[in-house]
């Protein structure tokens, strides 16, 4: 079992959903609150990796970080070397890939939070900002919490972006999928079979947590 790889794929999972975290929760909530009549083109923008192939996202992604765009030679300027096929290239793409799964839970998870409630806050003096980090942001817990296990979950099996944009290089952007894609092209099954076992169990024990917390989280709701 390639335990460098698997320690790779960890890290970039934990990264990327802490940066959703942090880029998701804000664009959520513009989605949630805005009343702007063209708010439905940012939301296609957000869902569209749930719609197009990895490998064209991929494609796009490395297109737009590479040496002859503009960020790609900023970035080269600024630390010395090119974003693609580095992790910090592979992160970035993680985080575009997962974006969605982040986002519409989040969103999803503001909606549900009775306007009159934040209305009144509002009318008690509290700011935007007081509101959503008192009322909106606990209100929502449940569905941050699926946001973020559901972006993590979702790195652990990336396979056409990480390998379009990360390549294969081993200890730096070889992940757990492409591992096991490695073994099987090599006829090695037992290796493969042990090392997808894993992220099988990890994947689905992470689901299961998520699935009981707000299964209990929704229990002790109040019911109408």
């Amino acid at each position: 079992m390639n335990w460098t790889a698997i320690w790779v794929t960890f890290k970039l999972a934990s990264l990327t959903a802490t940066a959703l975290l942090v880029i998701g929760l804000p664009i959520a909530y513009w989605v949630s609150f805005s009343r702007r009549r063209w708010k439905f083109l940012v939301e296609s923008v957000v869902a569209l990796p749930l719609v197009l192939p990895p490998t064209v996202l991929g494609f796009y992604i490395l297109v737009a970080i590479g040496p002859r765009s503009p960020i790609g030679q900023f970035y080269a300027d600024l630390v010395g070397h090119p974003l693609p096929f580095t992790f910090e290239g592979l992160l970035v793409a993680s985080i575009l890939y997962s974006l969605p799964f982040a986002v519409q839970p989040f969103a999803a998870a503001f909606e549900q939070v009775d306007v009159r409630l934040i209305e009144a806050s509002w009318t008690l003096g509290l700011s935007k900002l007081k509101t959503f980090f008192k009322l909106i942001l606990p209100l929502s817990k449940a569905g941050i919490l699926t946001g973020v296990v559901l972006s993590f979950a979702h790195t652990l099996g990336e396979f056409g972006v990480v390998l379009m944009v990360g390549g294969n290089i081993e200890g730096v952007t070889r992940t757990v999928s492409i591992d096991i894609y490695d073994e099987v092209q090599a006829l090695n099954y037992a290796g493969a079979a042990k090392t997808a076992l894993l992220l099988l169990v990890v994947s689905y024990g992470v689901l299961l947590s998520v699935y009981a917390m707000n299964r209990k989280v929704w229990t002790a709701w109040p019911q109408k």
